[in-house]
This record gives structure tokens, C-alpha cells and sequence, in this order.
């Protein structure tokens, strides 16, 4: 394989060289730039590869070793990759699994994803920790179609990030469409013996979403967009707002939506749904100096005391103190103190900022999908 030099630039000046993988050694004219983040996660990665909530960001994986097992169609977690790179301290030349059906780089190829590996991700992910997530941007450095280091530098420093930009239109469905069931999912707990109808918003929904919310019945899966008269006109025994990238307050129709949503069916959001919850009741949700996103992420349910090890990916989070007043904190994050989770008090809606649907990571949390269950099961038995 040949080698072509590369390099990162950060907004703030900081230069990391390496060498080009996936699109960007096959096309060594391209210039990636975004916001740049790191993932603690040691495996996964083609789920958070193939993640819509990565849309406008470079994904630093700070395990040293990364497509050792290459990758497989039916571990996607959308129909491709929204993130802008990918960084990468030793990219595996050779896969082992018998999944396997290529390579990580050629995944990368396909998808029309850059990267850059052979750096020093751990300095990189001690400026990123200390200063916070910033915008960022690689090239290759040497060859026809390379870039100057003052070039690259100049793109980081323009680059916006995911602040103050509606990264939710460019990920989200076109179209509504019915997600079939998953054969062989036995019935979540809680589905009784009625299946429901449920209305899932697409902000950036992930496939092993839809595979937990198929063993509790039927999903029509919307746009963004729709309006909350739209998707009451479906009848649904519930609604799910789902992940997705970027600032949530740059989706205005999703929080007036849910606003009047709340009170007439039953809510679970994940993720981005849990922050989009949070602002139609009224809380806050600033953006993280670095985030978080990796698999192990300890979080504790205030109801039970239970420590629950969790996936996570945001860059924003709830200000807790800032819903108290209409919500009850249902669960942290043992790291920092974030808010993980509420419940609107007197309603049938609740969020978590983590991902219990994994994929990947720990399953401790795929309870909260049988949660959402007995909320609908509630619902249906006040209507009898």
C-alpha cells in the first residue's frame, strides 16, 4: 500500500502528522475538516462510523489499535456515514472475523471517508480533553493535489464546528417510512400481548434503535419536521424522539413539535431527544468542553441506586437544575454530575442521555425500551 504523508491541523495551531487511509489515500486531493472529538470506545468502530449523531465531526478513537476485525454490512447504524474523518493511531493492515466481509479501509473508500493515522492520538486527545473539542482539518501534505500546512491551517480556523448549525436537516429521513420487524426478536417485556403503533422521529435514528422499538410493535419512522398534528393524525400509542447531531436549539421545529406533543401520548427520546425534551419544558442545554463519547461511561439510577455502564455520544447536555422545577432527574452521570435522564412530572414522557440501545457497548440499559412499554400499556389501559 502505498504511503501518503498527511496531516492534522487544529484551530488553535497544533499540528499532528500521519499518514492518509480510506478516501483520502485513494484520493489524496481531498481536504476533510470538522469538528474533532474523541471516542474512548475499544471496539465498535463501524457503529460509531456509521452514527448520524457524528454528523460535522472528526472521530479521534483513542484506542491505539483500531480494524482488527474489519467490518460488515449488518453492523451499520444507518444508510452511511455522516461523520467528516476519521483519526486513527495504528490502522490494522490485516482483519480477522468471520463476519468480515472487508477491510476497514476499503470501508472507509466506500463510504467516501477520509482518514489519518500514525499520529500521536494520545497528545491529541490531551489537547482535545484540556482545551475542548475543536474544529480541526487533514490533508495530505505531500504529492499532486497536496495541501500547505498554512492552508490547513487557515480551513481549521474558518471552520464553524457544530455549533449554531442544523446538522439534524442533513441526516434526517426525506420521506416517512414503516421499519419492518426484526426476525427472530422475541417481544420486549412489558409489550403484553398488544402490539403498538409507534411514531419514531429521525434526528439521526440509528438501526439498533429501531430493532429494540420492533419488539414492542409496529414503527413509522418521520422526518424531522413533522408536525406534531401530523404525527397525532397517525394514532400512535407512542412517540420516540430519537439521537442526532449537533446543537439542538438549531431545531426549533422539533421542540415546538414535542411541545405539543407532551400530554396527548406517551414520550421516550434518546440522546438528542432527551435534550430536545428538555428545551420544550423549558431547561437549558450548553454545549460540553469535550463531550462525551465512548462505551463505558458509569451513570446511576436515582430510583433504584443502581451504577449502570453506559454508551454515550453529545457534545451538549441538560443543565439539570434547569428542568427541576417541571422534571424529575432520574439519572446522572457518575463522571461529571451531568443530568443522564428525567422524567416530566404528571405526564407520560421521559428521556435518557445515554444509549441504551448500545450498539456499541454495555445492554445494561435496554430496559428503559420496556419502560417506554408499560408507559404506552398505561396510556392505552386509561383509555378503555
Amino acid at each position: 500500500m502505498t504511503t501518503v504523508p498527511a496531516a492534522l491541523v487544529l484551530a488553535d495551531g497544533s499540528v499532528f502528522e500521519g499518514e492518509a487511509i480510506g478516501a483520502l489515500r485513494a484520493n489524496p486531493s481531498l481536504l476533510a475538516k470538522g469538528e474533532v472529538v474523541f471516542n474512548t470506545a475499544m471496539s465498535g468502530y463501524q457503529e460509531i462510523l456509521t452514527d448520524p449523531s457524528y454528523a460535522g465531526q472528526i472521530i479521534t478513537f483513542t484506542y491505539p489499535h483500531i480494524g482488527n476485525y474489519g467490518t460488515c454490512q449488518e453492523d451499520n447504524e444507518s444508510r452511511g456515514s455522516f461523520a467528516r474523518g476519521i483519526v486513527v493511531r495504528d490502522l490494522a493492515r490485516r482483519h480477522s472475523n468471520h463476519r468480515a466481509q472487508q477491510n476497514l479501509d476499503s470501508f472507509l473508500v466506500g463510504h467516501g471517508l477520509a482518514g489519518i493515522a500514525g499520529l500521536d492520538t494520545r497528545r491529541l486527545t490531551r489537547v482535545l480533553r484540556d482545551t475542548g473539542a475543536m474544529p480541526g482539518a487533514f490533508a495530505a501534505t505531500e504529492g499532486e493535489g497536496a495541501h500547505k500546512m498554512e492552508a490547513l491551517a487557515t480551513v481549521a480556523a474558518a471552520e464553524p464546528g457544530t455549533d449554531g448549525i442544523d446538522l439534524v436537516a442533513q441526516v434526517t429521513t426525506a420521506e416517512p417510512y414503516h421499519h419492518p420487524p426484526t426476525p427472530g426478536l422475541a417481544p420486549a417485556a412489558g409489550a403484553a400481548d398488544n402490539p403498538k403503533r409507534i411514531v419514531a422521529y429521525d434526528f439521526g435514528i440509528k438501526t439498533n434503535i429501531l430493532r429494540h422499538l420492533s419488539k414492542l410493535g409496529s414503527v413509522e419512522v418521520v422526518p424531522a419536521q413533522t408536525t406534531a398534528a401530523d404525527v397525532l393524525a397517525r394514532q400512535p400509542d407512542g412517540v420516540f424522539l430519537s439521537n442526532g447531531p449537533g446543537d439542538p436549539e438549531m431545531s426549533p421545529y422539533a421542540i415546538d413539535a414535542i411541545r405539543s406533543l407532551i400530554g396527548a401520548v406517551p414520550i421516550f427520546g434518546i440522546c438528542l431527544g432527551h435534550q430536545l425534551l428538555s428545551l420544550a419544558i423549558g431547561g437549558q442545554v450548553p454545549k460540553l468542553s469535550f463531550g462525551h463519547h465512548g462505551a463505558n461511561h458509569p451513570v446511576r439510577d436515582e430510583r433504584t441506586g443502581k451504577v449502570e455502564i453506559t454508551s454515550q455520544n453529545h457534545n451538549f447536555a441538560v443543565a439539570g437544575d434547569t428542568v427541576a422545577s417541571v422534571a424529575d432527574i432520574t439519572h446522572v452521570n457518575l463522571n461529571d454530575g451531568v443530568c443522564e435522564g428525567l422524567e416530566v412530572r404528571g405526564e407520560l414522557a421521559f428521556s435518557v442521555q445515554h444509549h441504551p440501545e448500545a450498539s456499541p457497548g454495555p445492554h445494561d440499559s435496554a430496559y428503559l425500551f420496556g419502560r417506554f412499554a408499560d408507559l404506552m400499556n398505561r396510556a392505552a389501559s386509561k383509555k378503555q
